[in-house]
């Protein structure tokens, strides 16, 4: 594992802190460890629904519906179901 060195502002400290002291963590380095796992992890869904809203996007739109032509279009297809 490669050993960095960071400087934390003082509120995210004190937080950190906190987060051992309270038995979350077992070491200031889990607690990072896992928010930058968290993050790369939000990033990679954030990712993943960006990709299907631009192929929904390319894809064209079929028809214009209003609020209640949609909601009724999904209450008959929850009725097929």
């Amino acid at each position: 594992m490669t050993r960095q060195s960071i400087s934390l502002t003082a509120p995210n400290e004190e937080w950190l802190k906190n987060q051992v002291n309270a038995e979350e963590f077992s070491s200031k380095s889990e607690a990072i460890n896992f928010l930058i796992k968290k993050a790369r992890s939000q990033k990679e869904f954030y990712d993943l629904v960006r990709a299907k809203i631009d192929k929904g996007e390319k894809s064209g739109f079929v028809k214009k519906q209003t609020r209640e032509e949609m909601l009724a279009e999904f209450k008959k297809d929850l009725g097929d179901v």
